[in-house]
């Protein structure tokens, strides 16, 4: 993935000023794992590098998914808007925040030169104002079908973090303070962002390009046959029109009991129940992270009719599209449990 070869922002005399916009539900680990580092580089250096104002959409206090809040924010709206950085920070129902008033704001920000950012679902938020096209981005690989499926023009990476010109954008989770250390390497030099990294116990200095889960996790793990991978990449890079297992072993040059086999030995199912579980996945993610009509994602993920495809979905996750979008969008600690049976 490409990068820019300078990074928005100033470090230089004056500290750099990273606006934090908090959105309710906001991830919490995000927000935190991003500014340490920044507090860190304060501390080492014993000089205000850096500084981050929090923001909201109404002012007051903000909770996040995790039913921690952060009080006392600014309205995005009150005051000058004298950012290097601006951050959103999401995590549910990104769709929720589209208001006029926000998304003018956003472009606004943009116009003036201040570098964006996203962290989690942030790139949403920013995507929905039209900010993201002909960017590279990333999200949470929870919701990368459902980006790639709303915003095509965007390009949609699978890595931790990406910096490419003035936007950035982040999986979350401890991935942020990957990002934010990349950030103080590029403006303040290796040396402090080692210092910053040691200082927080983060592991190492990861690079932007690397991938959101090991490889030796996915897509189910590296003890598997190498057949057995490539069978499975196959199948998640064709969803809309799935290949058929004939197909498949053409293009493995294996013979179809030999795919039964390793599928029945290293997944405990056969390929067929295996590709429609895939597919579902991907339709469970744009269900409940999307508005798009039930037909559309059936259609997307390869499913002949919507009537199939319901029957399909309610006998994997235990009820049909239409209720599990409903229920789904439930704040996590108001759900009734279980909200979903996956099988």
């Amino acid at each position: 993935m490409a990068q820019s070869d300078t990074t928005p922002g100033s470090a230089g005399r004056n500290a750099c000023t990273i606006g934090m916009l908090l959105l309710p539900g906001f991830n919490s680990m995000a927000v935190h794992a991003f500014i340490d580092p920044f507090r860190a580089a304060n501390y080492l250096r014993a000089t205000p590098l850096y500084r981050w104002p929090f923001l909201s959409v109404d002012g007051g206090d903000v909770t996040a998914s995790n039913g921690v809040t952060i009080g006392n924010t600014q309205r995005f709206a009150d005051g000058p808007a004298d950012f290097d950085f601006l951050v959103v920070n999401a995590s549910w129902t990104p769709e929720r925040f589209q208001g006029r008033a926000l998304q003018n704001w956003l472009r606004r920000l943009a116009r003036n030169g201040v570098a964006l950012a996203g962290l989690d679902t942030g790139a949403f938020v920013l995507a929905y104002a039209g900010l993201m096209s002909g960017y590279h981005a990333v999200v949470h690989y929870e919701h990368i079908a459902a980006f790639r499926e709303l915003f095509p023009d965007t390009d949609m990476a699978e890595s931790l973090f990406v910096l490419d010109r003035d936007r950035l954008t982040c999986c979350g989770g401890l991935a942020a303070a990957d990002m934010a250390l990349e950030i103080i390497r590029l403006q303040q030099g290796l040396d402090l962002a080692n210092a910053a990294s040691r200082y927080i116990f983060h592991e190492r200095l990861r690079r932007s390009d690397e991938g959101q889960l090991p490889k030796t996790r996915e897509p189910v793990g590296y003890a598997a046959p190498p057949r057995l991978r490539e069978a499975i990449i196959l199948m998640e890079r064709n969803l809309e029109q799935p290949l058929k297992i004939c197909e498949l072993v053409d293009r493995l040059d294996i013979s179809q009991r030999q795919l039964e086999r390793m599928f029945r030995v290293h997944t405990g199912v056969s390929p067929v129940r295996y590709y429609v579980d895939v597919r579902l996945d991907r339709a469970r993610g744009l269900i409940t992270q999307t508005e798009l009509p039930i037909v559309e994602v059936a259609a997307a993920c390869g499913f002949g009719s919507a009537v199939q495809f319901t029957r399909t979905y309610k006998r994997r996750f235990g009820l049909v599209p239409s209720r599990d979008r409903i229920e789904s969008r439930i704040p996590f600690q108001f759900r009734s449990f279980p909200s979903h049976a996956s099988v």
